[in-house]
């Protein structure tokens, strides 16, 4: 089965631009999935083809337009009747690698771009199953880079596209820690030394020592993960200490 990726944008000339290349772009060529745009714009009926006006109430920017939006999404959904449709927007609930996860396990997604001011309201409360996500607390100039990120996160969970199966498990969010760090050769570099332990052979004691890892990082970085997690900020993570 491919998975269909169908992207509503004004610039559809940014897709799949940087999914082209590496792990996603063999993936395309493999034909493990496929990428589409809806112009947005093509929607549009005076013509001028417009597809936003000023805000209601004033304010600076431009919104764009429920009627435009509403015939656009209800093209895509048409296309992919039973495809999660989401819309990117800072207001959106952060999306997360359980999300993606469950994305990445269907038939395939609809990318809702916004630019400007973003998008009519009305057009949520008409369509209850557009999901409203946001990459993080970040404010972009358009929708565009956080699909293509949220793509790029879905296509390399697709069977045969990583090489190890283990990769897209042993990574950060998958187990709600942050990832443990990494060593590579050489064994020294600039008075640096890979960890002794990552150096024993004793599977246990590394295992150990990135659990504990993994741990405090995410304690100390990330506290609402951990929280979520089940620790609290002053509770030190359990195991070995790490050792450089």
């Amino acid at each position: 089965m491919t998975f269909t990726a169908t992207v509503l944008t004004l610039y559809p000339e940014m897709f799949p631009g940087p999914l082209r290349i590496s792990l996603a772009g063999r993936a395309l060529e493999e034909q493990k999935w496929s990428c589409e745009t809806i112009q947005i714009r093509d929607f549009a009926t005076d013509k001028h083809r417009t597809v936003d006006d000023t805000p209601a109430g004033g304010g600076a920017g431009m919104v764009l337009k429920a009627d435009v939006l509403g015939s656009a999404v209800d093209h895509a959904i048409q296309r992919q009747p039973r495809t999660p449709i989401l819309a990117m927007t800072p207001r959106g609930r952060p999306i997360t690698q359980e999300r993606i996860r469950e994305i990445a396990s269907g038939p395939g997604i609809i990318l809702l771009c916004g630019r400007f001011e973003g998008f009519d309201e009305r057009v949520f409360d008409a369509r209850p199953q557009i999901e409203q996500v946001s990459l993080a607390d970040i404010v972009l100039s358009g929708g565009e880079p956080a699909a293509l990120a949220i793509l790029d996160a879905c296509i390399r969970l697709l069977p045969g596209v990583m090489g190890a199966a283990s990769s897209g498990t042993e990574e950060s969010f998958e187990d709600g820690l942050l990832e443990y760090p990494q060593y590579t050769r050489p064994q020294e570099w600039e008075g640096r030394t890979i960890p002794e332990v990552l150096r024993s052979g004793d599977h246990a004691k590394i295992a150990a020592w990135r659990k504990d890892c993994a741990e405090n990082d995410t304690r100390l970085r990330r506290p609402d993960l951990w929280e979520r997690h089940g620790g609290t900020p002053d509770q030190p993570a359990s195991g070995v200490q790490r050792k450089k």
